[in-house]
């Protein structure tokens, strides 16, 4: 069941259909008439929007941004010169979004349907991805590297992969389930970009980390940017 690298199915096998496909390209912006003023700020909320350093919208797409996938609940495995990344998720939206992220940094993907309604999201083996992997990988186990940090595009790919709204002022990021060597890391990166959370351990319902509050969502928001266009109105942090 293969995605070329583009983002787009195969004929044989289209992307899981559990919701309106996302639609795809934005509208142009228009185009201002030669020696015409520019155009005035924008009014209303879009005005007050400040780009964020460190946000999702601050920087180009890289490979580098995969280890928010990897912060999460992604895995990664090395086979020779080359290394693939893989994730599994709970909605078919997710697989859409991560095929497209993929896709936007040069990598193929392809998924499959799993138990409980569940989906495997992975990239092919490649050399690019081998960094990556000798970054988070001590043998078998998987850890973030000294002085990681999260910029708000990997974790835009994190919330994508495992973000999880919980109502009225809280949201839930994930962990794979074998992941408590680097629980601690990873809340010490959320504190350094604003967002200090409360990791609930598996007995709790996790392992997750619980980030609560209006002014925090808020900072979330800012971070990981706009929803993309196939995921639901109410699984993505919204700025008041």
């Amino acid at each position: 069941m293969s995605l070329s690298g583009l983002g787009e199915t195969g004929e044989a096998q289209p992307a899981p259909a559990l919701f309106p496909a996302p639609e795809s390209g934005a509208p142009a912006p228009a185009r201002r008439r030669a020696g015409s003023a520019p155009p005035g700020p924008a009014r209303g909320a879009e005005a007050d929007r400040q780009l964020v350093f460190f946000g999702a919208d601050a920087a180009e797409p890289t490979v580098a941004d995969l280890a928010g996938l990897l912060a999460g609940p992604g895995e990664v495995v090395r086979m020779g010169g080359t290394a693939r990344l893989s994730v599994r998720v709970d909605a078919a939206w997710r697989v859409h979004v991560l095929v497209a992220e993929f896709a936007s940094r040069g990598l193929a993907a392809s998924w499959e349907p799993t138990d409980g309604e569940r989906h495997t999201v992975r990239t092919s083996y490649t050399r690019v991805l081998k960094p990556l992997a000798a970054a988070w990988l001590h043998g078998p186990v998987k850890r973030p590297p000294a002085a990681f940090h999260l910029t708000g595009r990997r974790l835009r790919l994190w919330l994508t992969a495992a973000g999880t709204p919980e109502p009225p002022d809280g949201f839930l990021l994930r962990f794979g389930a074998d992941d408590r060597e680097h629980w601690e890391s990873i809340g010490v990166a959320l504190a350094a970009a604003g967002l200090a959370g409360t990791l609930i351990n598996p007995a709790e319902g996790g392992p997750t980390y619980r980030i609560t509050g209006r002014r925090r969502l808020s900072r979330l928001a800012e971070l990981v940017g706009e929803p993309p266009p196939a995921a639901p109105v109410d699984a993505w942090p919204t700025r008041p």
